[in-house]
């Protein structure tokens, strides 16, 4: 018996739509439709997967990046995607905005920083 059923992962930032749309990119998962509501005015969005939201951005005002894997804010969450080219995948994600974290552990993932800040890992998984 559960206790309850998992709705989705919320990740806060300044901007929800802007994060979004760079997640979507990396991912595929589709935006949310803004409707007649403006970019600006939105507070919360969504990654859709038939039909339901799976990653939402939760606009925080005063947000502050995290510092991790020292310092005072730490990941506090993090994403991995799987993918077939490591070379590849990193060129693709470094032009959307990413950046390479200076920490790195291991041989099958790399870690990067999505534009706010917050790390995410590429994983080979052939």
């Amino acid at each position: 018996m559960t206790i309850a059923k998992y709705s989705v992962t919320a990740i806060d930032c300044p901007d929800p739509v802007a994060l979004a749309h760079f997640y979507s990119k990396i991912s595929g998962l589709e935006v949310e439709p803004l409707g007649d509501l403006a970019p600006e005015k939105v507070s919360w969005i969504c990654l859709m997967s038939d039909g339901e939201g799976v990653i939402c951005f939760q606009k925080i005002n005063n947000f502050v990046a995290p510092t991790w894997p020292e310092g005072p804010v730490p990941q506090q969450m993090h994403l991995d995607f799987d993918v077939k080219d490591l070379d590849k995948a990193e060129v693709e994600v470094l032009a959307l905005g990413a950046t390479k974290s200076p920490f790195q552990s291991a041989t099958n993932f790399r870690v990067y920083l999505d534009p706010v800040g917050h790390p995410f890992c590429l994983v080979l998984n052939q």
